[in-house]
């Protein structure tokens, strides 16, 4: 059976068996900051086995697309070299919310191994908890399992999905792959060889464990099954390890066209064929390579990946080509991969071409270090070295170490790193800035929902960081309130500014607003007064200010929307600043937009504020909002009640959020994007501007429109075709001029050879052409070359008090001279640095007076080469 054909059958069965068949979730865990990926196929049950989420149904299968490469479930450094890990992976499953349990899951499986797939009943080992007498019974007494096939296990029979959260005992089935193989039974000293493989994990889900590790039962007893489909298409196609399945060869075959390996077992091969699998899913949910979180995970499985071709001798981009056939192999099953094929290929290239760089110098350094190493330990130095300045991650350090039988030093190299994070923090430190360090227990009662202004009470102060009773006039300090207006920096909305003031001449200006806990910090200024713990005062905020905020912010909302919808469901949100004057907002992205795709995207912001349509907010717990389909960021904290806003026509832009926000879209006024550009490796940054400062920004377009008009004496209707007619003119005359340069350089080139001396036979000239530009040079080198025959040869010419120079060595003299070590010596002599080619080099430097000794030392060189 082919994998597809099993993986049908498994869903057809269980559907069979009333169970809802339900789609695959992302590999980005929906709301559960515990987890850095899906990892199992009950991740997306989570909130149903602990009672929080209620279905329409109550058994249901599924096959889960699952990575295994950070945090606690890590099978990254075993991939390659083990036939049966991977980062990613299939996870057929079957679960019951409070249906059946133990009796009818074990039937299932039973059922449907030895049945609907026909395997042979004494090839298959089944295991259970030391305290499962339940389970032991089913299977002994009621499925006539032999009891020489079977064996009870301790810790390894007690599933959990991470330190906290749904767990319970299990009951394992393995599959004898023959006496051929070494390896004992599961409980035997042999078990963690290959001949009995784990096929199906049958998870008992009991208990909820809490976070001092107290084992809660769970409201119902609940069933969560899974089977790797790679094991079970390995014993369905008589083959020992995964990756003779026939996910895997045609994944295989073209690595090896691609990096021209012949031998498929290579574990190269291996590691590159599993990681297009996760790489390539990873980026189809929306993940992009980065320097954090899963972006970093991501970033470690392509760039090992690429090494892994590196070695193989493949150093172009070759990665990206794989996923052609990925799609060929997994498309049917996964139409989003067809999808975003094109985006997915793009954004693996980009990467290739970054790391190809990296990979190239840190190679160089690392095989230095192994090849004067004393030991068989690489110091944590050399790793953090590689790390800093080569931006060489240590992951790849220590395979490339592991595959010459060194180890690490990791504790050197955090160390390294601690000191590194250390002298960071002190430079970037502000003595005057003493929030951060406060701890505040109280809390703050936002009213600036609903109000601008309000009357409240003075709670405590603060200045240089410390607790006082008073802060006198002219004195900077913190003030913080009972209630109060001000919004608090937060979510990317800057802090309100504005005034605390009474009758009784008490002026306080807010010239920020921070939040410490649950407490509203507002920093500023005495103007007049005393203000003390206790007063009560007058709390304005600067309404202008805070209303140009509130445009900015919603529009931050309905761009969100608009770029999903322009660019599709893979755009995510990075980050955003809300200020008055602008907004900024980065998302996940690989390439940038289109005129077209900009336009589009502004075209649809402006008509939903131009429909005028009411922002509405909603408070509600997780769960509902989850449901109603409100959209939250990966890893922010909510409480349980969240404030939901809507708004535009027909559920537009609907996300939780705790900003101010406009009462009606048409508050906005306009929305203009003002630039869009890369913030990071597959992030861009898109700049905005609203109200009347897209206003602002419409006139000042029109006044530059205006001036490049008046200077090409034109219209502004016609001020483009004029400009682009001028520029067509422009590079006319540069063409020209370069044709004018290649004449003279074709004329030097004969004329400077009647300079050349013999140094021990060896033909040499070292000398400057004037007029001539880098270019230009290395025309020249070539006319030299040609008419010399055989020679070593360097170039220099000067220009704007720069120095430019090419050295170029004949082919029958590079075994002997080499164009890169003779412009690094004459390049330092010029203050400059240069490489290349051993037949051809560049470089320039910045010390013209040097020039004329640099040029003569050209004839000393060869000669200490000879």
């Amino acid at each position: 059976m082919k994998s597809a054909e099993i993986r049908q059958a498994f869903l057809d069965y269980f559907a069979g068996q009333g169970h809802a068949v339900v789609a695959t979730s992302s590999l980005v865990p929906e709301n559960d900051p515990t987890l850095l990926f899906t990892n199992a196929g009950m991740n997306q049950f989570k909130d149903v086995f602990l009672g929080r989420e209620k279905r329409d149904y109550t058994r249901a299968t599924s096959a889960q697309r699952c990575v295994r490469a950070g945090g606690k479930h890590n099978d990254l450094e075993n991939v390659g070299y083990t036939a049966r890990h991977h980062t990613f992976f299939e996870m057929l499953g079957n679960f019951s919310f409070g249906d059946y349990f133990k009796r009818e899951a074990i039937r299932f499986a039973w059922e449907f191994l030895t049945g609907t797939l026909g395997l042979p009943e004494e090839r298959l080992w089944v295991t259970v908890h030391v305290s499962d007498d339940e389970a032991a019974d089913i299977w002994l007494k009621e499925m006539g399992v032999s009891a020489e096939r079977f064996s009870r296990l301790d810790e390894d029979n007690f599933w959990q999905m991470g330190d906290t959260g749904p767990c319970g005992p299990c009951s394992e089935i393995f599959y004898d792959h023959g006496a051929d193989i070494p390896g004992g039974p599961p409980g035997s000293d042999g078990d963690d060889l290959d001949r009995y493989i784990e096929i199906w994990n049958l998870v008992f889900m009991q208990y909820d464990r809490q976070p001092d590790g107290e084992l809660v039962p769970l409201p119902k007893p609940s069933v969560d099954t899974g089977m790797g489909l790679e094991r079970i298409a390995a014993v369905k196609q008589g083959v020992h390890s995964n990756y003779e399945i026939d996910l895997f060869q045609a994944l295989l075959k073209a690595a090896a066209r691609a990096t021209g390996c012949d031998d498929l077992e290579n574990k190269s091969l291996r590691v590159i064929a599993d990681h297009i699998r996760s790489a390539s899913f990873l980026i189809t949910d929306g993940v992009i390579p980065s320097n954090e979180g899963r972006g970093y995970v991501l970033r470690r499985i392509i760039r090992r990946a690429l090494r892994h071709g590196h070695q193989l001798g493949q150093d172009k981009p070759f990665f990206h080509g794989l996923v052609a056939t990925l799609v060929a192999e997994m498309g049917d099953a996964y139409p989003e991969l067809r999808r975003e094929q094109a985006r997915v290929e793009k954004a693996l290239l980009a990467e290739e071409e970054q790391f190809g760089r990296t990979l190239t110098a840190g190679m160089k350094v690392l095989e230095a270090a192994m090849t004067d190493l004393a030991g068989d330990t690489l110091p944590g130095e050399v790793v953090f070295q590689l790390y800093d300045t080569h931006g060489f991650p240590p992951d790849l350090t220590a395979d490339v170490a592991r595959e010459r039988d060194l180890t690490v030093d990791m504790d050197g190299f955090e160390k390294e790193m601690a000191a590194q994070r250390e002298r960071a923090r002190g430079a970037g430190a502000f003595a005057n800035d003493y929030s951060d360090r406060l701890n505040i227990d109280a809390v703050t009662d936002f009213s600036g929902y609903e109000k601008h202004q309000d009357q409240t009470q003075v709670d405590a102060l603060y200045r240089d960081g410390e607790a006082v009773d008073a802060l006198n006039a002219g004195e900077t300090g913190m003030v913080v309130l009972k209630r109060t207006p001000f919004y608090a920096e937060s979510g990317g909305q800057v802090g309100d500014r504005g005034t605390l003031a009474s009758g009784d001449d008490q002026r306080f200006d807010v010239e920020d607003t921070r939040k410490r806990g649950q407490a509203h910090i507002h920093v500023g200024t005495v103007r007049s007064g005393v203000i003390r713990v206790g007063d009560t005062l007058d709390a304005y905020v600067d309404v202008e200010r805070r209303r140009a905020i509130m445009r900015n912010h919603s529009a931050t909302h309905l761009l969100h929307a608009a770029l999903r919808q322009v660019l599709g469901g893979h755009v995510q949100q990075k980050g955003s600043l809300v200020g008055a004057d602008y907004l900024r907002f980065d998302f996940s992205h690989g390439e940038a937009l289109s005129l077209a795709q900009r336009q589009e995207v502004e075209t649809l912001v402006n008509r939903q504020i131009l429909a005028n349509a009411v922002v509405s907010t909603e408070l509600m717990d997780m769960d509902a909002a989850k449901k109603a389909g409100a959209m939250a960021l990966f890893g922010e904290k909510y409480a349980d009640q969240v404030r939901v806003l809507t708004m535009g026509t027909d559920g537009f832009s609907m996300e939780l959020c705790g900003g101010t926000h406009v009462q009606r879209t048409g508050d906005i006024g306009l929305f203009m994007i003002s630039l869009e550009t890369s913030a990071a490796a597959g992030v861009r940054r898109i700049e905005a501007v609203t109200g009347e400062g897209a206003l602002a920004a419409v006139r000042g377009q029109e006044s530059a429109l205006a001036e490049i008009a008046s200077t090409v004496k034109s219209s502004p209707e016609l001020a483009a075709e004029r400009v682009g007619a001028q520029a067509r003119r422009v590079r006319e005359l540069e063409k020209e001029i370069e044709r004018l340069k290649q004449k003279l350089a074709s004329g030097a080139g004969g004329d400077l050879t009647a300079d050349a001396r013999d140094v021990n036979g060896v033909k040499v000239l070292a000398t400057r052409v004037d007029g001539a530009d880098a270019k230009t040079l290395r025309v020249t080198m070539d006319k030299v070359k040609d008419k010399l025959g055989s020679a070593v040869v360097l170039l220099a010419a000067v220009e704007d008090d720069k120095v430019a120079l090419v050295a170029g060595v004949t082919k029958d003299l590079t075994g002997r001279f080499k164009a890169g070590d003779l412009m690094r010596q004459v390049a330092e002599q010029v203050d400059g640095r240069g490489g290349g080619r051993p037949d051809m080099a560049q470089g320039g430097g910045n010390n013209v007076a040097a020039l004329p000794q640099a040029l003569e030392g050209v004839y000393d060189w060869v000669a200490s080469q000879s």
